[in-house]
């Protein structure tokens, strides 16, 4: 069993504080004989004539000595659990959520903005001392 990432329950947190459900705490699925776990699922009714809203959330910390590592780890995972949602549990939108310091730092650079948008990874900002979204980014 993996550890939980460092901001895990900031995150979990943040989301309930901003009106989500947890569903999941994780979200398993199984897909071709593999098992993947994504961090955490949520539900939010957005209005009524919107319906309900579900999504997928993939928590990374990138607090390693390498951010490039992190952040090859991370669209990794991304595409392969956007790939396992979409045979399992099509309605939900995965999230990678990301602390605003990484995002300021070095997701906003021209080589992974272009990264991000050729794997069509949404992100999820969040403050970490504040235990808050700051952004989501579609």
């Amino acid at each position: 069993m993996s550890a939980k990432d460092q901001f895990h329950e900031i995150v979990k947190s943040a989301l309930i504080e901003t009106g989500w459900t947890i569903t999941h705490d994780p979200l398993y699925l199984e897909f071709d004989n593999t098992s993947v776990k994504i961090d955490l699922a949520g539900q939010q009714l957005m209005a009524a004539e919107l319906g309900l809203t579900k999504i997928a959330v993939e928590v990374k910390s990138f607090l390693s000595p390498s951010t490039i590592y992190d952040f090859h780890l991370a669209v990794g995972q991304s595409v392969c659990y956007r790939v396992a949602l979409r045979k399992q549990d099509p309605e939900r939108t995965l999230y990678l959520a990301v602390p605003i310091f990484v995002y300021q730092d070095f997701f906003r650079r021209p080589f992974a903005q272009e990264v991000i948008q050729e794997a069509q990874i949404n992100l999820l900002t969040f403050e970490p001392g504040q235990e808050s979204v700051l952004q989501w980014i579609n």
